[in-house]
C-alpha cells in the first residue's frame, strides 16, 4: 500500500538520491544539477497539465516518485507516466501500488483516456511492471528522453 503526496519543495532530495548512474542507466544517465534544480522547480510549480508526486510507504517514508503529464503520440493526446524508487525500497511492490494509483488519479482527471508508459527495451524490471500493472504492448519505438538523447522503447498503453 502506498499514498501519492504532491511534490514539495522539500523533495528535492529524492531528485539528488535518484541521480545516479545506476537509476539513471537507461535514461541517459545522471543529470547536472543545473538540470536537476530545474526539474524540481518544474516538479513544485506544476506548470504543465498532470502532476509530480512523491511515493509514500505506509510507515510514512518518502521512498520514490511518479508522475503524470500530457505527451503526443500518434496525432493524439495521451497521459504519459514514469516513476523511480529508491533502490532500498525496491522490490516491495511500492511501484505496482504508485502506478496504480496514479492510473486512478489520471483517469479522474477524465481528459484523455489512455495511460502510456516507455521503459526502455533492456529495463527488465520496468517493463515488467509495466506487464504486472496491465498495460498492453503495443511495440518497440525510438523516444527522445532526455531532450537530445534517443532511446530504444517499449509503448505500454492502459485504457483508462
Amino acid at each position: 500500500m502506498v499514498t501519492l503526496d504532491p511534490w514539495r519543495e522539500q523533495d528535492f532530495w529524492l531528485l539528488e538520491r535518484c541521480n545516479t548512474p545506476e537509476m539513471t542507466a537507461y535514461l541517459g544517465g545522471p543529470e547536472t544539477p543545473e538540470k536537476l534544480r530545474d526539474r524540481h522547480r518544474r516538479y513544485v510549480e506544476n506548470p504543465f497539465t498532470g502532476q509530480m508526486f512523491v511515493v509514500v510507504t505506509e510507515e510514512g517514508e518518502r521512498a520514490g516518485s511518479i508522475g503524470y503529464w500530457e505527451h503526443e503520440e500518434s496525432d493524439e493526446t495521451v497521459w504519459e507516466t514514469g516513476w523511480a524508487i529508491l533502490p532500498e525500497f525496491q522490490g516491495r511492490g511500492l511501484a505496482s501500488g504508485a502506478v496504480q494509483a496514479v492510473a486512478k488519479v489520471a483517469g479522474a482527471a477524465g481528459s484523455h483516456r489512455t495511460l502510456h508508459a516507455y521503459p526502455g527495451v533492456a529495463n527488465a524490471a520496468s517493463n515488467a511492471l509495466c506487464r504486472r500493472a496491465g498495460f498492453s504492448l503495443l511495440g518497440e519505438r525510438d523516444f527522445e528522453y532526455p531532450k537530445g538523447h534517443w532511446m530504444r522503447c517499449n509503448d505500454w498503453s492502459l485504457e483508462l
